[in-house]
C-alpha cells in the first residue's frame, strides 16, 4: 500500500453504519408519505444507494426524487440518526491518533453529520468536513473533494487518497486525481455487487 500525504473517507457505510432496524423504520414512514410500500431490501437499497440501484427503484416506482430527498430529510430526525449509529471496529485504531490530514467528504448532510460525530465523539479526528449538496456538488463530482483538499491545504501534487464504499466514493477520487480505496463492508446490498478501485481492503486496518 502506497504512503499518502493525506486521507480522505467517505462516512456512512466506510466509518460508520446504523442498527438495520433503523433504515427500515426511517424508509416505511417515508413510503407511507409517498404512498408506496418498500420491501426490507428496498429499504436498504434506498438508504445505501449503491451504484444506481436508488434511482432505479425510484423510476420503477415513479417516484420524483427530488420529491423522496425532500421527504426523507423531514422524516430523519437527527438525534435518532446518532443514537442509531456506531462506529465500526477496526476504525478508531486506523484513525484516532493519525498526525497526518485526514478529513471526510459526506452525502450526509450537516445537521445530521454534526451530532453523529459528536454522538461518537470523534469531530477531532478530522481536519474537515465537507457535506456535498447542489451547491458544491455529489460525489462523483470532484468539487466536493477539492473543497475537503483546499480546507487541509492539500494540492494535486500531493498523493492523496479517498476510501468508501461507493463507487460514487472511487469515482470522486479518480475525478479528483487521488487514489480510490474501496472499503468492502458487510451490508444488505453488497453481497452482489464488485467495486473497481486502485485498492480494496475490508478492514482499514488493513492499510
Amino acid at each position: 500500500m502506497a504512503d499518502y500525504d493525506f486521507w480522505l473517507f467517505d462516512l456512512d457505510g466506510t466509518l460508520v453504519d446504523v442498527e438495520p432496524a433503523y433504515p427500515v423504520e426511517v424508509m416505511e414512514r417515508v413510503g407511507d408519505r409517498l404512498g408506496q410500500g418498500f420491501s426490507e431490501r428496498e429499504a436498504a437499497l434506498l438508504w445505501y444507494g449503491q451504484g444506481d440501484a436508488r434511482r432505479g427503484l425510484l423510476a420503477e416506482r415513479e417516484v420524483d426524487p427530488s420529491l423522496f430527498w425532500d421527504v426523507f430529510h423531514e422524516e430523519e430526525d437527527p438525534l435518532e440518526r446518532a443514537e442509531a449509529t456506531y462506529l465500526y471496529d477496526d476504525v478508531e485504531g486506523f484513525l484516532a491518533d493519525r498526525t497526518d490530514p485526514v478529513g471526510l467528504v459526506t452525502h450526509c448532510q450537516a445537521y445530521l453529520t454534526e451530532p453523529i460525530l459528536d454522538g461518537l465523539d470523534i469531530s477531532d479526528w478530522f481536519d474537515t468536513v465537507v457535506c456535498c449538496d447542489d451547491d458544491i456538488g455529489w460525489k462523483p463530482d470532484p468539487e466536493p473533494v477539492h473543497r475537503a483538499m483546499s480546507d487541509m491545504g492539500a494540492h494535486t501534487g500531493h498523493a492523496g487518497v479517498l476510501a468508501g464504499d461507493n463507487p460514487g466514493d472511487i469515482g470522486a477520487a479518480w475525478n479528483a486525481g487521488l487514489d480510490g480505496i474501496h472499503v468492502a463492508r458487510d451490508s444488505p446490498i453488497s453481497d452482489d455487487r464488485c467495486v473497481r478501485g486502485d485498492h480494496r481492503v475490508t478492514s482499514l486496518l488493513e492499510l
